[in-house]
């Protein structure tokens, strides 16, 4: 076996194919080396205080205003979202989790949050109870999905609580947080 050092390999066509290896083969970085094309933007956030304000039963933006992660600049604590750079379309993992609180002592009864893609719900999840007669005064709830996405598609997190009196409010971290990245092309 013997090594190959360039700097450039392209196809002689272009935007030709270049295939390395086939079926089977397995190909490893070597200590320190980066993919370049994988998990990369990407960006973990969260609240910094307890959100206040949520109207009862409306889907609501939470606004996530802590960057604990943002590799590419590609979250926005104005508008509290995710927007893909050019040049990174591709697929992407998101996860979000919020707590839901209600300020009146075991009122709500269901909780739900949703990722919004360029403003519009692509994924839910929920909880309720099945009777009208039991309620409970917090909630975390979390949803993941996988999209496929292009340059200046964005992302947010909204949420709602159903409570039979009092408001609600989305906790700040540790409980209530929005991460994602890419996971290929």
């Amino acid at each position: 076996m013997g090594t190959i050092k360039t700097t450039n390999i392209e196809p002689i066509a272009d935007n030709g194919t270049v295939t390395l290896g086939s079926s089977g083969d397995t190909f490893t970085l070597g200590s320190g080396v980066v993919q370049s094309n994988l998990m990369y933007p990407a960006f973990n956030v969260e609240l910094s205080s307890t959100q206040t304000g949520v109207s009862d039963n409306v889907a609501t933006r939470v606004d996530f205003d802590t960057v604990n992660v943002d590799i590419d600049s590609a979250y926005n604590t104005s508008t509290y979202r995710f927007t893909v750079p050019s040049g990174a379309d591709g697929k992407y993992y998101f996860e979000g989790n919020i707590q839901v609180a209600n300020a009146t002592s075991n009122n709500m009864q269901n909780v739900h949050i949703y990722i919004y893609k360029n403003g519009s719900s692509v994924r839910q999840a929920s909880y309720g109870l099945a009777n009208a007669t039991g309620y409970f005064n917090n909630m975390s709830i979390i949803t993941t999905s996988i999209l496929d996405l292009v340059a200046t598609d964005f992302i947010q997190i909204y949420a709602k609580s159903n409570t039979a009196s009092g408001d609600v409010k989305f906790e700040s971290s540790p409980q209530s947080y929005f991460l994602g990245y890419r996971i290929g092309s």
